[in-house]
């Protein structure tokens, strides 16, 4: 049973984390073993680098209810070099079976001495990769969020704006477009703006739930490592903002997962 939430079946589906990273390593196979007597039907863990790409689709082959997404993210582009020398190694990677979506990709400009140029490179060859395969796309956006918008208008993908941080207007051109809102954790935080006026103003269709696990964990347990469990939080806080039951939202982020990740009958199997 969800430590967090008393759920009647398996509800929860993670959109976005990132299993593969050390801060599970003491414990990953027990934690992901039991995800689903815990309440989570699924997750996607979504790759940074090529190296860790690999490490995610690796264990998406390993769990029936776990996915992956491959893709390079805007903060590790200095270190990859040019896109166009990547390209063909990053394309055979998505072809695997248990790939559902490229990601994650996009724009960071929180830090000083970011190549923005060489980030614009990366995100414009990976959403032209992903229109090629027919795969959604999971967008990084952090302090940059008018160039982030423009280059969605530009090229119109499928996918999802995850740990969404922009205003309830720019929610607005985002589902406009087709997209969805990936909420997390922060919904929670106490020094929480616009996190929670999203939530509330989101359509339900174009919502999703996730954790960045092993970031981001929701109030009360700021500061430590998230998991999919934790899922059941956040349901709870957007649940209460928009006046809705929490089995709803699960249910609904659910089926609005199953949509963009294309999963099918294997996924019957899961809930």
């Amino acid at each position: 049973m969800n430590p967090y939430i008393h759920l009647t079946q398996p509800l929860i589906f993670d959109s976005h984390a990132h299993y593969q990273f050390d801060a599970f390593d003491r414990d990953r196979d027990e934690l992901l073993s039991n995800l689903k007597k815990d309440g989570v039907c699924g997750a996607v863990i979504c790759g940074s680098t090529l190296e860790n790409s690999r490490a995610a689709v690796a264990l998406a082959e390993k769990y029936p209810n776990l996915y992956a997404a491959a893709g390079v993210h805007p903060g590790d582009v200095n270190e990859a070099g040019h896109f166009a020398e990547f390209r063909n190694e990053l394309e055979s990677l998505l072809k695997s079976p248990k790939v559902v979506a490229l990601g994650e990709i996009g724009l960071d400009y929180h830090y000083d001495g970011t190549n923005r140029e060489l980030q614009a490179e990366w995100l414009g060859g990976q959403l032209e990769l992903a229109a090629a395969l027919k795969l959604p796309v999971l967008i990084h956006d952090r302090d940059a969020h008018a160039d982030t918008l423009a280059v969605l208008k530009e090229f119109k993908p499928r996918g999802v704006v995850h740990c969404f941080s922009g205003s309830p207007e720019m929610a607005e051109e985002v589902t406009r477009l087709g997209m969805y809102i990936g909420l997390g954790g922060s919904v929670t935080f106490k020094n929480a703006k616009t996190q929670p006026e999203v939530a509330k103003r989101v359509p339900i269709e174009r919502l999703l739930l996730e954790t960045d696990a092993p970031y981001l964990a929701p109030a009360p347990f700021r500061g430590k490592r998230c998991d999919s469990r934790h899922i059941a939080i956040t349901a709870a806080k957007i649940a209460e903002v928009r006046g809705e039951d929490v089995e709803y939202i699960l249910r609904v982020t659910r089926e609005n997962a199953r949509g963009l990740f294309n999963l099918t009958s294997d996924f019957k199997f899961l809930i």
